[in-house]
């Protein structure tokens, strides 16, 4: 373990997938930390961490509390609640109101006022907010998790989508926690990456069909993929009985990759955390079927 001294890092969203990595890396290096979310009796014991909340992030009063003595602010993004952009706005402002240095936001590849997949229009609200917002801040913008496909497929390892021929840079959980880490570790008076707009994806873009092929064969388990029309994709999960807000979310995603929103491939993970993107074929681990949350991606 390092003897650096470190400022103290509020981190959120430990309880999920992403959150719940970096922690842990910093708790390794050595770094004091806060772990903030809704839930504290879920959060992990790690040392050095002080277990905080619980906190939503629209709420500002609670947000103060848990934030008061950080220095740096990890800010996975939330739920999709149809006020994101207010209870992002709402956890900046409370980090600034208590003195927080600087906020690291978990953002999405894509992000854009006409992004065709429709969190990432939250997510570049937010990204807005913040340089606006007068605080050092980096913009981690994360591409599509190597997990998701996976997740996605149903009990026959079947998995549907309105895309054919558009690509993704699927970029694996551990490789966006490292890049966050190293980002969080600079933490001097001025970090390198203040006002940066990070693009963390994985070695290489590929196709849905493509992706689902490698974890067939990295598993040993007959995934495979299906293109749908829009209107196939529709009806089955209208039948499924999703929302009209979900099924629209859902299908966005899919069409985000057929357009090559999401197809950027960049060397950020090998800049910061010293070794090459992880391919599809090598992730470290696979969720069963049927475990995507109603609306896939980062920040879902």
């Amino acid at each position: 373990m390092s003897d650096v001294k470190h400022a103290v890092v509020a981190v959120t969203g430990v309880t999920g997938a992403l959150g719940g990595r970096v922690a842990p890396r910093l708790a390794g290096r050595g770094v004091p930390l806060l772990l903030v979310g809704r839930r504290p009796e879920r959060m992990p014991e790690l040392p050095g961490a002080r277990r905080r909340g619980p906190a939503a992030y629209g709420d500002a009063a609670a947000m103060r509390a848990t934030l008061a003595g950080a220095s740096t602010l990890v800010l996975v993004s939330g739920h999709r609640t149809g006020r994101r952009l207010e209870e992002h706005a709402t956890a900046v402002e409370a980090a600034v109101e208590v003195g927080v240095e600087r906020v690291l936001y978990v953002s999405l590849v894509g992000a854009s006022p006409v992004a065709t997949y429709i969190n990432a229009r939250d997510q570049w609200a937010t990204e807005q907010f913040l340089a606006g917002s007068g605080i050092r801040h980096t913009v981690l913008r994360a591409g599509i998790y190597t997990s998701t496909p996976a997740s996605l497929a149903d009990d026959a390892f079947v998995v549907s989508g309105p895309a054919r021929t558009g690509r993704a840079a699927f970029v694996t959980h551990e490789d966006i926690a490292d890049v966050i880490t190293a980002v969080a570790l600079d933490d001097g008076p001025r970090s390198s990456y203040d006002g940066s707009v990070l693009e963390i994806t994985g070695p290489e873009a590929l196709t849905l069909g493509e992706s689902v092929a490698r974890i067939a064969a990295a598993t040993g388990r007959p995934y495979r993929f299906v293109s749908e029309t829009l209107e196939e994709a529709f009806a089955r999960r209208w039948r499924a009985g999703m929302s009209g807000e979900q099924i629209e979310t859902w299908i966005s995603w899919y069409q985000a990759i057929e357009r090559d929103e999401v197809s950027v491939v960049t060397d950020v993970v090998s800049r910061l955390a010293g070794r090459p993107a992880t391919p599809v074929s090598h992730a470290a681990w696979w969720p069963a079927p049927n475990t995507a949350r109603g609306i896939p991606g980062p920040g879902n």
